[in-house]
C-alpha cells in the first residue's frame, strides 16, 4: 500500500452539513473545542485557553485545516462550526494497526458538546468516507479511541467499523477498529 494519497477534496456536502477549510470567523468554535472538558474527556483533557489562542495566533486560523483530508463540520444553512474531521494517515510509529508497515487512512473527528446527539458526527463521517472511497484504492480505515469512550465506539460500530483490537497508549486503554475503504462507497 503506498501511504502517500490521502482525501484531496476540499469540501464535502450532507443533508445537514459542509465539510470545508476554517474560516477566521471559526477561531472561537475551534478554540472551545480544545478547551472544553466534555468534548475532551478522552483526549487528555482540556488544554488551556491561553495555549489554543497563541497556537492559533502562531499558525492562523485558517491553516488549521491545510492538510488533505481535514475538515472542519458546518452547519449547511448557517456555517456555524460544529466540529472538525480529519481522514489522515496513521503513522507508523504509533501503537495501532492493521498492516505491517502502518499508514492506513484513519478516521478522527470532534464535535462541539452542543452538536452532540443529533447524529452530526455520523453524517459527517459517513460523507467523508464516501468521498474518500470514490476517490483512493480500497484499504484499510481506522478508528482508534479510548476504550471508555463509549458513544464513539457505538458510532464506529454504527458506520462499519469492526473492533480489531485494544491496546495501551496515553495511560489508558485504546481500541482499534476497522473498515474496508470501499465499504462507504455509496
Amino acid at each position: 500500500m503506498n501511504p502517500s494519497p490521502t482525501l484531496s477534496v476540499t469540501e464535502i456536502t450532507s443533508a445537514r452539513l459542509r465539510l470545508r477549510k476554517a474560516l477566521d470567523r471559526d477561531r472561537e468554535g475551534l478554540i472551545e473545542l480544545q478547551t472544553d472538558p466534555q468534548v475532551r474527556l478522552y483526549l487528555g483533557g482540556p488544554r488551556p485557553r491561553s495555549a489554543v489562542e497563541q497556537y492559533l495566533d502562531a499558525i492562523g486560523t485558517t491553516s488549521v485545516t491545510n492538510s488533505p483530508g481535514t475538515f472542519v463540520i458546518a452547519d449547511k444553512r448557517t456555517d456555524r462550526l460544529f466540529g472538525t474531521l480529519m481522514i489522515d494517515r496513521r503513522s507508523a510509529d504509533l501503537p495501532g494497526h492493521v498492516t505491517e508497515e502502518g499508514g492506513e487512512l484513519e478516521l478522527t473527528y470532534l464535535l462541539r458538546h452542543e452538536a452532540w446527539g443529533a447524529g452530526l458526527a455520523f453524517e459527517a463521517a459517513t460523507a467523508a468516507l464516501r468521498a474518500a472511497a470514490d476517490e483512493l484504492p480500497d484499504q484499510p480505515v481506522l478508528v482508534v479511541t479510548q476504550t471508555a469512550n463509549e458513544r464513539s465506539l457505538k458510532l464506529a460500530t454504527r458506520l462499519g467499523f469492526q473492533r480489531i483490537s485494544t491496546f495501551e497508549a496515553h495511560d489508558a486503554e485504546q481500541t482499534l477498529a476497522a473498515a474496508n475503504l470501499h465499504s462507504f462507497q455509496a
